[in-house]
């Protein structure tokens, strides 16, 4: 069926990521046949190895030309194809909504549709979610890649303005959605209560966490001189500044350590952390970066 262009993902686009799988660094039990192969042996059609019999195995699996020749009860074994459940959780709060030419928050949509596909394609189970997400309103859990404009219609539908705190929306989450796979957390990581209690929540899940830090061009190389009045977007907390070049420089070093903290805090928890800026390309970031860290291949 002919793909019709998306104001997400244009149809080269889809074309690289029909290439692609997503990968988990843990074995996952999943409810139906997908289409990966498990580390765990089953019963499929593609054959694996041969184990001695033991009491109370199928009998249909035995190898009888072995038993003739070797008088033995060797029973058959397969590789399992087993399904995965993806979720993309989207910070969609009021900070969210700030970059140009592109806004973090349009970002995160192409890159969670972008992942949501690659999952569609290999029949996973996918499910896309913003951190203001209720139990009255969940996103749709998805299988096939028949299901991609429904895919994009809801990622589509997202709004900014969702203000919840982070650890909020995560605990939610959790609470919510309990199946095993992968989570790719795609926020800008700005909460005035820190990002360190909504993280630590996810390391007790069982799920291959990959955080993907999500910041403008703006932020890491603000273009501002003279007298200024900040609005905090979510609250409305105001700060007047001068915009000199030793306060933008002790901007950066207060970034680059926030940076370096939220990458140490992840690695040291074991979840992937990655930062981007919206100028670098989503296939580009899945492609290689993505594939660097083992979320694809």
């Amino acid at each position: 069926m002919p793909l019709a262009p998306s104001t997400l993902l244009d149809p080269q686009t889809l074309a690289q990521l029909e290439r692609l799988e997503l990968v988990t660094r843990k074995v996952f039990r999943g409810r139906m046949k997908g289409e990966r192969r498990s580390k765990r042996k089953g019963q499929s059609v593609e054959f694996s190895d041969f184990r001695n019999y033991v009491h109370g195995d199928d009998l249909r699996f035995l190898d009888w030309n072995l038993f003739a020749r070797l008088d033995k009860l060797f029973l058959k074994m397969f590789l399992e194809e087993e399904d995965l459940h993806f979720y993309a959780l989207i910070d969609a709060s009021g900070s969210m909504d700030f970059g140009q030419p592109i806004t973090k928050l349009r970002y995160a949509q192409q890159l969670a549709a972008a992942l949501g596909y690659v999952g569609l394609c290999r029949a996973d189970r996918v499910k896309i979610e913003t951190l203001g997400s209720s139990r009255r309103k969940p996103g749709p859990v998805l299988r096939g890649r028949h299901n991609l404009w429904r895919l994009l219609e809801f990622v589509e539908s997202i709004e900014p303005g969702e203000n919840v705190p982070l650890i909020e929306g995560v605990k939610n989450f959790c609470l919510r959605n309990t199946g095993k796979g992968i989570l790719v957390l795609i926020t800008d990581l700005m909460d005035k209560d820190g990002y360190d209690a909504a993280l630590r929540f996810l390391v007790a899940q069982q799920l291959d966490v990959y955080v993907i830090h999500v910041l403008s061009a703006e932020e890491l190389d603000p273009d501002v001189k003279g007298d200024l009045k900040l609005v905090d977007c979510e609250d409305a907390d105001e700060a007047e500044i001068t915009a000199s070049r030793p306060l933008i420089e002790q901007y950066k070093r207060t970034l680059a350590g926030f940076l370096e903290s939220a990458r140490e805090f992840c690695s040291r928890r074991g979840m992937n952390y990655l930062m981007t800026s919206t100028e670098a390309p989503v296939p580009q970031l899945i492609s290689r970066y993505l594939r660097q860290r083992g979320l694809v291949r």
